[in-house]
């Protein structure tokens, strides 16, 4: 179990040239633009990063989050848990021309004036590990099947096309 907290800055080049890992809790009521997308969130999420220098020499971040997050129902918009995990590798760079040399393998993370933005990275994991929707099961939801429904079906205004054989049926009818 993660009990220490992270800190919101690191210093990854250093970290990567010592192969140092980190493990721990970031508060998400700090993750602004989680809260913009999906409401408020209280607890914690798990984070365990692992900082190195590949064979290539491309220092790079391994890393993991988890964290149960309340998502709104697509039906009744009333919040639910759902876990939501990430596992990821960062490609550190200092300027979006090396971050085009990477490979696909690798996401590029921007390091600026040797410090990285640790909230940032786990915040962006986080939102791009959101399911895209998210409903109660049907026997818990507010709301049922018959209030989604939009009423009576739609009426055609249009006749039903003719079968092409009615044609063929009334001309066998003649003779």
């Amino acid at each position: 179990m993660l009990t220490s907290r992270l800190p919101n800055r690191v210093e990854p080049y250093r970290l990567a040239a010592r192969s140092e890992s980190l493990s721990g809790l970031m508060a998400l009521d700090q993750f602004e633009r989680l809260a913009e997308q999906v409401g408020a969130q209280a607890g914690d999420c798990q984070v365990w990063l692992d900082f190195g220098i590949d064979a290539q020499g491309r220092r790079e971040i391994r890393g993991r989050v988890e964290a149960e997050l309340q998502l709104p129902c697509r039906r009744c918009l009333e919040p639910m848990a759902q876990h939501v995990e990430s596992e990821f590798l960062l490609g550190m760079v200092s300027s979006d021309a090396l971050a085009a040399e990477l490979p696909s393998t690798h996401e590029p993370v921007l390091v600026e004036n040797e410090q990285l933005n640790l909230l940032e990275v786990i915040e962006d994991e986080l939102i791009l590990s959101l399911p895209q929707v998210v409903y109660h099961d049907e026997a818990h939801c507010r709301v049922s099947r018959d209030q989604l429904s939009s009423g009576e079906e739609a009426e055609s205004s249009e006749p039903t096309p003719a079968s092409p054989f009615e044609v063929l049926r009334h001309l066998k009818d003649k003779s």
